[in-house]
């Protein structure tokens, strides 16, 4: 059995760790051994009675570590 590809989720607090994040998941591709074939980064709120009383961002990674016929 061979891992093809993995998508990851992280939060992060702000919009700069979210930049961060993707920019290294890019920079340990070649290290380790895969491709990013996406990254993208979206901002979250919780709310209550129409009150933000939480917030975040959703960082989702795609890892290519295989092509199928390889």
């Amino acid at each position: 059995m061979t891992l093809l590809k993995r998508t990851e989720e992280y939060r992060v607090s702000t919009e700069e760790e979210a930049k961060a994040a993707i920019e290294s998941f890019t920079q340990d591709a070649k290290e380790k051994g895969y491709t990013v074939s996406s990254a993208s980064y979206t901002y979250k709120e919780k709310k209550a009675k129409g009150e933000v009383i939480d917030y975040g961002y959703l960082v989702k990674v795609t890892k290519v570590f295989n092509d199928f016929w390889a």
